[in-house]
């Protein structure tokens, strides 16, 4: 990849192709703020309202919010929106490493910015609901309206006790969050790799990183609410922090934040990203060689 090809998609971002960083890195804020807003949303509307049937239906709205975000920002960024792909982009995509802080921040500020329009718009139903379950915000227990904001493992809907504690060990939710943050990598390399003959295109390849979010959210969010994205844990947990749930927000009630929703996606983003260059990029050749893709 160049320097200034898009992670999510063939075509250079625009404003790094025009040496524009101060739009580029508003137009992956915005990106990560309306990732946050759907997605978080869709965690206090099932949290709070019991709105969605199941994970799955929370699951799709993650995928689409992160196809949209993609989609609504990625000519001017990129479409990163998230600090992990970033990284990976970085170190093994060509991207600009002295871009990546930049991006960061503006990545945290966009996700901490959409927590806190949330909190506007749910703040008397969150406050219902504690007082309806004689939760005290900011003491053990209050984790089960914080994890509308930050993450934690096991996810508090499985309990939040200390037995509930042993069923996710926080090496197991670190190897999950590395793992489903690594597969998320590969997928996102291989969609926008120019080489890959059987790629969808950049028209496509939101939709099936998206679908990729959602299959991965299925999976792993029983277990750790499923991150892969330090943005998307950390902005909100910070702003929670600030409204009233202090140490259950951070460092949280056991701990782990760190290494469990910021360095494993780090790390398992790299890990993805370099997989994909060692082993797959190898076999696809330059741009158009192999069969086509319709016979």
């Amino acid at each position: 990849m160049s320097s200034v090809e898009s992670p999510a998609g063939l075509k250079p971002p625009r404003a790094i192709l025009e040496g524009n960083l101060a739009r580029a890195c508003a137009a992956d804020g915005v990106g990560t703020f309306i990732l946050v807003f759907f997605g978080c949303g869709v965690v206090h509307a099932a949290a709070l309202a019991k709105a969605q049937q199941g994970l799955f239906e929370v699951a799709v709205v993650w995928g689409i919010a992160v196809a949209v975000a993609i989609y609504a920002t990625a000519a001017m960024s990129g479409g990163h929106i998230n600090p992990a792909m970033t990284a990976a982009f970085a170190l093994l995509g060509g991207f600009p490493k002295r871009n990546v802080v930049p991006y960061w921040l503006a990545q945290l500020a966009g996700a901490f910015l959409a927590a806190a329009v949330l909190h506007v718009v749910y703040g008397p139903l969150i406050a219902s609901v504690e007082a309806a379950g004689g939760v005290v915000r900011g003491l053990p227990g209050s984790e089960i309206t914080a994890m509308c904001y930050g993450e934690y493992f096991p996810n508090p809907e499985m309990g939040t006790d200390a037995e509930a504690f042993k069923k996710v060990t926080e090496p197991g939710a670190f190897l999950a969050e590395f793992a489903g943050t690594a597969i998320l990598a590969i997928v996102v390399f291989a969609l926008s790799d120019p080489s890959n003959s059987r790629g969808p295109g950049s028209g496509l390849a939101p939709v099936l990183v998206g679908l990729t979010i959602a299959a991965l959210i299925s999976v792993i969010a029983p277990l750790t609410q499923a991150c892969f994205n330090p943005a998307r844990d950390f902005g909100p947990r910070v702003f929670a922090w600030l409204a009233g749930w202090g140490p259950i927000a951070i460092p949280g009630p056991r701990g782990g934040f760190f290494t469990v929703y910021i360095l494993a996606p780090m790390a398992g983003a790299v890990a993805g990203a370099a997989f994909f260059r060692a082993v797959l990029k190898p076999g696809y050749g330059p741009p158009g060689y192999g069969p086509p893709s319709h016979p």
